[in-house]
């Protein structure tokens, strides 16, 4: 309720949609072979009292059987699937199946080992929220070991 509550006293400007690369490099080539997801960012804002770090908020959409390969957040992230359902895994934890209106929060650092459409044939998305260092890279991927 504090953040909503400082957030409500600053206008929040959402920038134009538009594809958002939060992919800083590829590796591997499962990756390269399925179709990819495609965020567009809602919005950026100073989070409240953190210096120096920013709150992002962005839609993320899986087309049928996209793949996200092997990758970490260099801050902590919560996810939502807001549309169809999405297979994950964290390292060190089981593959998870999530259908609309259920989440997961990956803490910084953590290695999500994959996320994909659990669907061949029907799209699916994903709102996600990240707190991160301003303008610093959203997602980092990561070779296989």
């Amino acid at each position: 309720a504090i953040v909503a509550v400082a957030l409500a006293a600053r206008p929040i400007l959402a920038p134009q949609p538009r594809a958002l690369s939060l992919h800083m490099t590829q590796h591997g080539e499962q990756a390269s072979a399925r179709p990819k997801t495609q965020a567009t960012p809602i919005s950026c804002v100073p989070a409240p009292g953190m210096p120096g770090k920013a709150i992002t908020t962005a839609v993320v959409d899986f087309p049928p059987n996209a793949y996200t390969p092997r990758h970490r957040h260099p801050g902590p992230v919560t996810a939502m699937v807001i549309k169809g359902a999405l297979r994950s895994q964290l390292a060190g934890g089981p593959v998870e199946t999530f259908i609309a209106g259920q989440s997961w929060f990956e803490p910084a650092d953590a290695i999500h080992l994959f996320a994909e459409n659990a669907s061949k044939t029907e799209p699916a998305s994903l709102l996600t929220i990240f707190i991160a260092d301003e303008g610093c890279p959203l997602i980092i991927f990561e070779p296989a070991p």
